[in-house]
């Protein structure tokens, strides 16, 4: 008899098919969310600027952690938004409050991120001079 909370037998078929489910995620919420949109362009200006300044294994890892925290963060926002919106389609204080939390979460990433590619552009462009 199987106990229930015990894991499954592992599946390459189950695990392509979580992929499959998780990009399809990527892929609505870049559809859906203007946030993402924008933090999507943000990447590939950096991603850009990165090439240009030939950054160092450990400035592009330093890049891709802050990169993927700021598209991880509004991930999960976008996930908090639409199951709040779920479980409470009318208008409720505690529910604005959540997503406001989630929304706080994701400018700290943000600010955190920006002030990370300030760190290692702004020396980059001011040598430029």
């Amino acid at each position: 008899m199987k106990k229930k909370g015990i894991s499954k037998k592992l599946s390459v078929r189950r695990l392509i098919k979580s992929f499959g489910y998780a990009f399809y995620g990527i892929r609505l919420m870049i559809l859906q969310e203007q946030n993402a949109r924008i933090h999507l362009l943000a990447t590939c200006c950096v991603v850009f600027a990165g090439c240009c300044f030939r950054l160092s294994v450990s400035e592009w890892a330093t890049i891709v952690i802050a990169i993927g925290c700021v598209i991880s963060a509004e991930t999960f926002n976008t996930s908090i938004e639409a199951l709040s919106d779920m479980v409470s389609p009318e208008y409720s204080e505690n529910i604005k409050q959540v997503k406001d939390f989630a929304a706080g979460a994701v400018l700290i990433v943000a600010i955190a991120a920006i002030i990370t590619g300030l760190l290692i552009f702004l020396p980059k462009v001011i040598a430029l001079f």
